[in-house]
């Protein structure tokens, strides 16, 4: 019988991951309910809209980010994703994650892969603790927190940075953009148009410094 290798995911497991399992495995220990358990109860008794389903919920006595979460599960159609379902286990996560990017650069956007790919080889190079963790538009990089992130369009790649004030960040070439990010306080708060080759030449110096500024948990 042949042996079957299981190629290792390319990305790593989003930190949501570890999130959902605390408010899962406290659901059940303080409910005395498992996940599948409460949702099950609650498609038979609950209001059918999330909202209504969430504050019956509620009212027996969840939190509201479990509530929030049985009632995602409770009040998706049969067969419909939920927005982060994959979230209830690292094995899910891992199986979904290379997916995400596959879809990200179908069709037209298929030009832009190798551009995003140089992108991660960049970030990966940074250092050992840099987490690749695509969600379903973009492909955040984490170190303690998010640093950056790649977002394809029709044509161009922006590759966001988390840099700070803007005051305080100084691009003599102009190429690198305020989002407003700073002023919403968002973790992203510049932007980098990638459209060729030639714009990866000033990639790793912003993506070190937004690297770098976190370095402290």
């Amino acid at each position: 019988m042949a042996v079957q290798f299981q190629v290792p995911c390319p990305y790593d497991l989003h930190p949501s991951v570890a999130y959902i399992q605390a408010i899962l495995a406290n659901l059940e220990r303080n409910s005395g309910r498992d996940l599948a358990a409460w949702v099950a109860l609650a498609r038979e008794e609950a209001p059918s809209d999330l909202k209504g389903c969430s504050a019956w919920l509620r009212a027996r006595g969840l939190g509201g980010t479990q509530a929030g979460l049985v009632a995602q599960r409770a009040c998706a159609a049969p067969g419909q994703a939920t927005s982060h379902a994959f979230d209830d286990t690292p094995e899910g996560y891992l199986a979904a994650a290379p997916r995400y990017v596959e879809a990200q650069y179908a069709g037209k956007k298929a030009a832009l892969r190798p551009l995003f790919e140089a992108i991660v080889l960049r970030a990966r190079g940074l250092g050992s603790d840099v987490k690749v963790c695509p969600c379903q538009t973009i492909v955040p990089f984490y170190r303690h927190h998010v640093f950056a992130e790649v977002k394809p369009f029709a044509s161009r790649l922006d590759l966001g940075l988390a840099l700070g004030d803007p005051a305080t960040v100084g691009d003599p070439s102009g190429r690198l953009k305020d989002t407003g990010g700073f002023r919403r306080k968002d973790r992203i708060t510049h932007k980098l148009e990638i459209t060729t080759e030639a714009d990866l030449d000033g990639v790793l110096p912003w993506l070190r410094h937004a690297y770098e500024r976190d370095a402290k948990a």
